[in-house]
C-alpha cells in the first residue's frame, strides 16, 4: 500500500482550523496566538508531516541552500574551515551543497555552473586562482559570492582571509632569530594569493634582518605531502646549502621533515622546519611541527556570515576580512 504524504490541509481537519491558519503556523508567522501555534504543531508532529521543500522554494525563490566549493577536500585545512560553514548554515537555518575542486580551474567552471542549475541562494568558494574569469562572470551576473582564504587584488569582491604577509614574516623572523640565514621557502604555486603573500613576508623578514633575498631558496610546487617530500630531496640532491625550510603549509613540511629525516638530516638541530595551518596533525608529527596557526573555523564560520548578509540586503558595498594569524612553536624549529 502507497504511503500517504500527511497535508497541510490534513492538520487544518485535525486542529478545526483553516488552511491558512496552518499554513502561518507552520511558516512562524504573525497574527497567529501562541496557544493555536503550538496546538498546530503537535498535530503536525504527530501525523508525521514533512514540510515540501521544493514547494517552498519555488514560492519564495529561496531554496535556503548555499553552494560550497571547496579546493580540496582531502586537505586538513579546508575540512576546518567547512566545520565552520556548516555551524553556520545550521544556525542560520540554511543547507548547504558541496562540490569539490581538486585545485583544477575546469572543475571549479562546472562547480559553479552546477550549483547555480540548483538555485543555490549564494556560493561560498575558495578559489583556484589559476584564472579568474569564472569570478568575474559571477560579478557581472550579481550572483551573491564570498571568496573564502584568497584575495584578488584587481576585483572587487566579497572576500575573507588570513593575514598572510604576516604569517610568512612572524615564520621566517622565528628562524632567523633562531640563529638560521640560509632559509629555503618551499611555497605553493606563486600565481595563488597565499602564496605570494607569505612570500611577501619573508622577504620583509630577511631584509629586516640584512640577509640577501635569492630566488633559488624560492621553490615552487604543488601543495600535497609528497609534493613536499619531493622537492626537498630534490634541494639536497642539488646540494642546496641550507640550514632552516619555511613551507607553505603543514603538509609540505610533513614531506620535507621526512625526506630530510631519510637524508640523515637532525630537526632542527641540522635543519629547522616551520610549516604554516597548524591543521590537526602537526602536534602529533615527530618531531612535533612548528607552524603558523590560522583562524579556520572561524574563517568557515564568519563567510558564511558575510554571505547572510548579501542575501539579506543588509550590505551594498564589497567588503574584505582579514583574519590575525599566530605562531605556534613546537619542536622541529
Amino acid at each position: 500500500m502507497k504511503k500517504k504524504y500527511v497535508t497541510i490541509r490534513d492538520i487544518a481537519e485535525k486542529a478545526g482550523v483553516s488552511i491558512n491558519t496552518v499554513s502561518r503556523a507552520l511558516n512562524n508567522k504573525p497574527d497567529i496566538s501562541e496557544e493555536t501555534r503550538r496546538k498546530i504543531l503537535k498535530i503536525a508532529q504527530e501525523l508525521g508531516y514533512v514540510k515540501n521543500a521544493t514547494a517552498s522554494s519555488l514560492r519564495s525563490k529561496q531554496t535556503n541552500i548555499v553552494g560550497v566549493i571547496i579546493a580540496d577536500s582531502a586537505n586538513p585545512f579546508y575540512a576546518e574551515v567547512l566545520k565552520g560553514i556548516e555551524a553556520a548554515s545550521r544556525k542560520y537555518g540554511y543547507q548547504i551543497m558541496l562540490m569539490n575542486t581538486e585545485r583544477i580551474y575546469e572543475n571549479e567552471e562546472k562547480a559553479i555552473e552546477v550549483l547555480l542549475q540548483r538555485r543555490v541562494d549564494g556560493l561560498l568558494i575558495t578559489p583556484v586562482q589559476d584564472k579568474s574569469d569564472d569570478i568575474r562572470a559571477l560579478i557581472e551576473r550579481k550572483v551573491p559570492f564570498v571568496i573564502v582564504g584568497r584575495h584578488f587584488e584587481e576585483l572587487e569582491v566579497d572576500e575573507i582571509h588570513s593575514d598572510e604577509v604576516k604569517g610568512g614574516y612572524l615564520a621566517t623572523r622565528h628562524l632567523i632569530e633562531r640563529g638560521r640565514k640560509n632559509i629555503i621557502m618551499i611555497s605553493g604555486y606563486l600565481f595563488k594569493s597565499a602564496a605570494y603573500m607569505r612570500l611577501e613576508g619573508y622577504r620583509k623578514a630577511l631584509k629586516e634582518y640584512g640577509i640577501p633575498f635569492s630566488e633559488k631558496m624560492i621553490i615552487e610546487t604543488d601543495i600535497d605531502i609528497e609534493s613536499g617530500y619531493r622537492a626537498m630531496r630534490e634541494a639536497i640532491e642539488k646540494g642546496l646549502e641550507f640550514d632552516a625550510v619555511f613551507c607553505y603549509n603543514d603538509l609540505l613540511a610533513f614531506g620535507v621533515i621526512k625526506a630530510l629525516k631519510e637524508c640523515g638530516y637532525r630537526i632542527p638541530e641540522d635543519v629547522a622546519v616551520v610549516g604554516y595551518d597548524d591543521i590537526v596533525y602537526s602536534s602529533f608529527v615527530c618531531p612535533s611541527l612548528t607552524t603558523v596557526r590560522i583562524k579556520k573555523f572561524e574563517m568557515g564560520y564568519e563567510a558564511f556570515r558575510m554571505l547572510l548578509q548579501r542575501l539579506k540586503g543588509r550590505r551594498k558595498k564589497r567588503k574584505r576580512v582579514i583574519l590575525d594569524v599566530e605562531l605556534v612553536v613546537r619542536e622541529s624549529g
